[in-house]
């Protein structure tokens, strides 16, 4: 994962879906998932990159990074 400046500013934009948030400045992707109230089962990606679920809570967030959250479909 890349290295974000952090400036002194105390809120961040960022995208989660295409659709914009603002998150407080030190937010990781699983204060992002709890913005949503993302239900499993799902998988998420920061900037198109997959992150393991154990890793949610480490991951920090940068100011316009793109947040997918991906749930499985099912039927035929």
């Amino acid at each position: 994962m890349e290295y974000c400046y952090r400036n002194d500013r105390t809120r961040m934009n960022v995208n989660i879906n295409n659709t914009a948030h603002t998150l407080p400045a030190a937010a990781t992707l699983a204060d992002a998932l709890a913005l949503l109230q993302a239900k499993p089962p799902f998988a998420a990606a920061v900037n198109k990159n997959f992150v393991p679920r154990a890793q949610y809570p480490h991951t920090a967030l940068c100011e316009a990074d793109q947040i997918e959250v991906i749930h499985p479909v099912t039927g035929g």
